[in-house]
C-alpha cells in the first residue's frame, strides 16, 4: 500500500508535529508516526468497506484521497492526518447532506477516514474567471447556510485564542495600527450574539470547490466551526492572489471579490470586511516584515478599510 502514498505528500506531512491546538487529545500524533501507520490503515479500510482503488491518489496538505469502486459504485476514500480542523468534518458533511457540499457515504471518525461522493478532482475554480469563481463561492455559501451544530469549534473561542494584540503579533511584520484594529474588531465581533450561530465551512476557496454531476460545483474539505457567516469570505481573498495585479488595481479587485461573494451569499459586507481584517492579522502573525505573505496581508487589510 506504500505506492498509494505519494512521496511529495509524505515529505510534507512527515515534518508535522502533533496538532498544537489540541495536543492532549488522544489522536495527537506526529506526521511521521502517522505516515508509518497509513499503508496499513488504507489496507484495512479498503478491505472493511469492500473498496477497490481504480485511479491515482490525490492529496492535499493533510490528507490522501483515493478514487475507489465499491458496492454502491464509484466513490472517494479520504484519510486525513489527525488534527483539530478535520475532527468534525464528518459532522458538517452529514449535516449538509450533499446540499452544496460533497456527500458523505460513511465515516470512521476515530481514524479520520471518510468515504465520499466522487467529484472531478481535476476541475476546480482556479482557472475559472475570477468574477465567475467568486459568484460560485457566493452561491455555495448561500446553500451551505444553516444553524450551528454541536461538537464543532466555535468562532468565539477562535477570537479569544488568537488575541491578535499579543506581543507576538506586534513583533511581526504588520503595522501596529492594523494589529490594534484587529484586536478591537475581534472583541466587538465576538460579543455579537450571532458569533457562534451558524455552521460555517471556514475554508471555502478556489481549490476547495470541485466540478460535480449533481450540480455544477460542490464544496469540499470543510474546517467546520460554529460561527458567523461573515467569517467565510476571507479565504477567497488571499487565494488566487496572482490575479490581483499590482498598484491601485489590487484594492479595487479585492473589494470586487467581497462585493460579489456577499451579494450572492446574502452575507453582510461590512462584517465580512471586519472578520477579514481579523483573519489576516492572525495569518500574518509571527511572519517577518517584508515577506510576500505579510505584503499580501497588508494589501488585503488596506482594501478592507477603504
Amino acid at each position: 500500500m506504500t505506492d498509494l502514498v505519494p512521496a511529495e505528500f509524505a515529505e510534507a506531512v512527515g515534518a508535522y508535529e502533533p496538532d498544537p491546538v489540541d495536543v492532549d487529545a488522544p489522536f495527537a500524533v506526529t506526521g511521521a508516526t502517522w505516515l508509518r501507520r497509513l499503508p496499513r490503515l488504507l489496507e484495512d479500510l479498503l478491505a472493511r468497506w469492500d473498496l477497490t482503488v481504480d485511479g491515482p491518489t490525490c492529496w492535499g496538505q493533510c490528507a490522501v484521497v483515493l478514487p475507489v469502486t465499491g458496492p454502491h459504485g464509484t466513490a472517494a476514500l479520504k484519510v486525513s492526518w489527525p488534527h483539530l480542523e478535520a475532527r468534525s468534518e464528518h459532522l458538517a458533511l452529514r449535516h449538509w447532506e450533499g446540499h452544496g457540499a460533497v456527500r458523505l457515504a460513511r465515516a470512521d471518525p476515530a481514524r479520520f477516514a471518510l468515504l465520499l461522493e466522487r467529484l472531478d478532482a481535476s476541475t476546480d475554480l482556479v482557472d475559472v474567471p475570477i468574477d465567475k469563481a467568486c459568484g460560485v463561492i457566493g452561491d455555495l455559501l448561500a446553500q451551505l447556510s444553516s444553524p450551528a451544530i454541536s461538537r464543532t469549534p466555535t468562532l468565539s473561542a477562535y477570537a479569544a485564542r488568537h488575541a491578535v494584540g499579543t506581543n507576538r503579533a506586534l513583533d511581526g511584520g504588520l503595522p501596529r495600527r492594523f494589529v490594534e484594529q484587529a484586536r478591537h474588531l475581534a472583541v466587538d465581533l465576538a460579543a455579537d450574539p450571532v458569533v457562534d450561530s451558524c455552521l460555517v465551512h471556514s475554508d471555502l476557496h478556489y481549490t476547495n470547490v470541485l466540478s460535480a454531476e449533481r450540480q455544477p460545483w460542490l464544496a469540499i474539505d470543510p474546517k467546520p466551526m460554529a460561527g458567523d457567516r461573515a467569517f467565510e469570505v476571507a479565504p477567497a481573498l488571499w487565494n488566487r492572489s496572482d490575479a490581483l495585479g499590482s498598484g491601485s488595481s489590487v484594492r479595487w479587485l479585492l473589494r470586487r471579490r467581497v462585493e460579489i461573494i456577499c451579494e450572492r451569499s446574502g452575507i453582510d459586507e461590512a462584517r465580512a470586511k471586519a472578520w477579514t481584517i481579523v483573519r489576516e492579522v492572525d495569518n500574518a502573525t509571527g511572519l517577518a516584515s517584508g515577506s510576500d505573505r505579510v505584503g499580501l496581508a497588508v494589501a488585503i487589510i488596506k482594501a478592507m478599510n477603504d
